[in-house]
Protein backbone atom coordinates (compact mmCIF):
# COMPACT_ATOMS: atom_id res chain seq x y z
CA UNK A 1 0.00 0.00 0.00
CA UNK A 2 1.53 3.47 -1.26
CA UNK A 3 -0.15 7.19 0.06
CA UNK A 4 -1.28 9.50 -2.10
CA UNK A 5 0.57 12.50 -1.87
CA UNK A 6 -1.71 15.77 -2.81
CA UNK A 7 -0.50 19.26 -2.86
CA UNK A 8 -3.02 22.23 -1.60
CA UNK A 9 -5.85 19.60 -0.58
CA UNK A 10 -9.10 21.50 0.21
CA UNK A 11 -8.82 21.92 3.92
CA UNK A 12 -12.65 20.55 4.89
CA UNK A 13 -13.57 18.89 8.13
CA UNK A 14 -12.12 15.55 7.08
CA UNK A 15 -8.31 17.14 6.41
CA UNK A 16 -8.73 19.39 9.58
CA UNK A 17 -9.67 16.40 12.04
CA UNK A 18 -7.08 14.19 10.10
CA UNK A 19 -4.17 16.30 10.15
CA UNK A 20 -5.25 17.22 13.67
CA UNK A 21 -5.14 13.66 15.19
CA UNK A 22 -1.67 12.98 13.05
CA UNK A 23 -0.01 15.98 14.90
CA UNK A 24 -1.14 14.54 18.06
CA UNK A 25 -0.28 10.86 17.32
CA UNK A 26 2.95 12.19 15.91
CA UNK A 27 3.49 14.14 19.13
CA UNK A 28 2.45 11.26 21.28
CA UNK A 29 4.91 8.81 19.68
CA UNK A 30 7.89 11.41 20.56
CA UNK A 31 8.18 12.71 17.21
CA UNK A 32 9.93 15.66 16.88
CA UNK A 33 7.02 18.19 15.42
CA UNK A 34 6.95 20.86 17.72
CA UNK A 35 5.49 19.31 20.86
CA UNK A 36 6.80 17.57 23.84
CA UNK A 37 4.78 14.69 24.67
CA UNK A 38 1.88 13.72 26.12
CA UNK A 39 -0.34 16.08 24.15
CA UNK A 40 -4.29 16.35 23.33
CA UNK A 41 -5.86 17.31 20.21
CA UNK A 42 -6.62 20.72 22.11
CA UNK A 43 -3.10 21.26 22.38
CA UNK A 44 -2.56 21.05 18.87
CA UNK A 45 -5.19 22.95 17.63
CA UNK A 46 -3.45 26.34 18.19
CA UNK A 47 -0.44 25.81 16.22
CA UNK A 48 -2.95 23.97 13.45
CA UNK A 49 -4.99 27.16 13.24
CA UNK A 50 -1.49 29.27 12.55
CA UNK A 51 -0.90 26.98 9.90
CA UNK A 52 -4.07 27.21 8.07
CA UNK A 53 -3.93 31.11 8.58
CA UNK A 54 -1.01 31.16 6.33
CA UNK A 55 -2.02 28.55 4.02
CA UNK A 56 -5.19 31.12 3.49
CA UNK A 57 -2.72 33.88 3.46
CA UNK A 58 -1.12 31.95 0.52
CA UNK A 59 2.07 32.28 2.32
CA UNK A 60 2.31 28.13 2.97
CA UNK A 61 1.22 25.04 0.80
CA UNK A 62 0.00 21.89 2.35
CA UNK A 63 0.91 18.49 1.03
CA UNK A 64 -0.70 15.91 2.27
CA UNK A 65 -0.38 12.04 2.24
CA UNK A 66 -3.15 9.99 1.97
CA UNK A 67 -4.25 6.06 3.15
CA UNK A 68 -6.13 4.29 -0.07
CA UNK A 69 -9.23 4.77 2.62
CA UNK A 70 -8.83 8.75 2.60
CA UNK A 71 -6.93 8.47 6.42
CA UNK A 72 -4.64 11.75 6.77
CA UNK A 73 -1.22 9.11 6.99
CA UNK A 74 1.51 12.10 6.20
CA UNK A 75 1.78 16.07 6.08
CA UNK A 76 4.98 18.73 5.23
CA UNK A 77 4.36 22.40 5.03
CA UNK A 78 5.95 24.18 2.23
CA UNK A 79 6.68 27.52 3.32
CA UNK A 80 7.66 30.57 1.28
CA UNK A 81 10.25 33.93 2.48
CA UNK A 82 8.76 36.66 2.07
CA UNK A 83 12.29 38.62 2.79
CA UNK A 84 13.25 39.75 -1.30
CA UNK A 85 16.59 38.56 -1.07
CA UNK A 86 15.65 34.84 -0.18
CA UNK A 87 12.40 33.77 -2.43
CA UNK A 88 14.78 31.80 -3.85
CA UNK A 89 14.46 29.17 -1.23
CA UNK A 90 11.69 27.33 0.36
CA UNK A 91 11.06 26.06 4.81
CA UNK A 92 9.67 22.92 4.96
CA UNK A 93 7.68 22.70 8.25
CA UNK A 94 5.82 20.27 10.37
CA UNK A 95 6.92 17.16 8.31
CA UNK A 96 4.99 13.80 9.53
CA UNK A 97 4.51 10.15 9.20
CA UNK A 98 2.10 8.68 11.06
CA UNK A 99 3.96 6.21 13.44
CA UNK A 100 1.93 3.24 12.00
CA UNK A 101 4.09 3.55 9.03
CA UNK A 102 7.13 4.15 10.10
CA UNK A 103 9.89 1.87 8.54
CA UNK A 104 7.59 1.60 5.04
CA UNK A 105 9.45 4.01 3.29
CA UNK A 106 6.82 6.78 3.48
CA UNK A 107 8.95 9.20 4.86
CA UNK A 108 11.65 9.32 1.98
CA UNK A 109 8.18 9.10 -0.51
CA UNK A 110 7.17 12.51 1.44
CA UNK A 111 10.26 14.29 1.35
CA UNK A 112 10.54 13.32 -2.74
CA UNK A 113 6.91 14.29 -3.14
CA UNK A 114 7.91 17.68 -1.43
CA UNK A 115 11.07 18.01 -3.83
CA UNK A 116 8.97 17.30 -6.99
CA UNK A 117 5.74 19.43 -5.35
CA UNK A 118 8.51 22.37 -4.96
CA UNK A 119 10.02 21.96 -8.59
CA UNK A 120 6.62 22.97 -9.79
CA UNK A 121 6.76 26.09 -7.83
CA UNK A 122 7.89 29.70 -8.70
CA UNK A 123 9.49 32.11 -6.25
CA UNK A 124 6.84 35.26 -6.72
CA UNK A 125 9.44 37.21 -8.37
CA UNK A 126 8.86 34.52 -11.84
CA UNK A 127 12.28 32.73 -10.90
CA UNK A 128 12.21 29.25 -9.88
CA UNK A 129 12.81 27.50 -6.35
CA UNK A 130 16.36 26.52 -5.97
CA UNK A 131 16.45 24.99 -2.38
CA UNK A 132 14.44 23.98 0.30
CA UNK A 133 15.82 24.11 3.90
CA UNK A 134 14.19 22.51 7.12
CA UNK A 135 15.05 22.41 10.77
CA UNK A 136 15.64 19.29 12.72
CA UNK A 137 15.76 18.04 16.64
CA UNK A 138 18.87 16.51 17.69
CA UNK A 139 19.38 13.62 19.64
CA UNK A 140 17.10 11.47 17.34
CA UNK A 141 18.77 10.67 14.44
CA UNK A 142 16.85 12.96 11.63
CA UNK A 143 20.18 14.41 10.62
CA UNK A 144 20.64 11.31 9.20
CA UNK A 145 17.52 10.34 7.53
CA UNK A 146 17.38 13.79 6.11
CA UNK A 147 20.87 13.69 4.94
CA UNK A 148 19.57 9.54 3.36
CA UNK A 149 17.71 11.89 1.34
CA UNK A 150 20.20 14.29 0.10
CA UNK A 151 20.03 17.06 2.79
CA UNK A 152 23.10 18.54 3.66
CA UNK A 153 23.59 19.47 7.22
CA UNK A 154 24.61 23.39 7.05
CA UNK A 155 24.28 24.36 10.71
CA UNK A 156 23.18 23.22 14.23
CA UNK A 157 22.82 25.99 17.28
CA UNK A 158 23.55 23.60 20.47
CA UNK A 159 21.19 23.34 23.14
CA UNK A 160 18.58 25.97 21.28
CA UNK A 161 15.06 23.85 22.11
CA UNK A 162 14.46 23.39 25.27
CA UNK A 163 12.15 20.29 25.79
CA UNK A 164 11.84 20.42 29.52
CA UNK A 165 14.05 21.58 33.00
CA UNK A 166 17.39 20.53 31.92
CA UNK A 167 16.79 19.21 28.81
CA UNK A 168 18.14 20.58 25.47
CA UNK A 169 18.43 19.28 22.14
CA UNK A 170 20.49 20.82 18.88
CA UNK A 171 18.63 22.84 16.27
CA UNK A 172 19.87 21.47 13.17
CA UNK A 173 19.85 23.14 9.22
CA UNK A 174 20.01 21.13 6.15
CA UNK A 175 19.98 22.03 2.75
CA UNK A 176 18.27 20.57 -0.07
CA UNK A 177 19.99 21.89 -3.22
CA UNK A 178 17.04 21.82 -5.95
CA UNK A 179 20.07 22.23 -9.13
Amino acid sequence: MALTFVLDPPVDRHLHDGVLGLWTDVTNAGGAVGFVPPVTPDDIRPQWREHQAALEAGRMRLLAGFEPDGTVAATAFITFNTHRLMTHWVWLYTVMVHPRHHGKGYGRALLAACEDAVRGLDDGEGGRIEAIRLTCRGGLGLERFYASCGYKEIGRAPDAIRLGEGEYRDDILMLLPLN
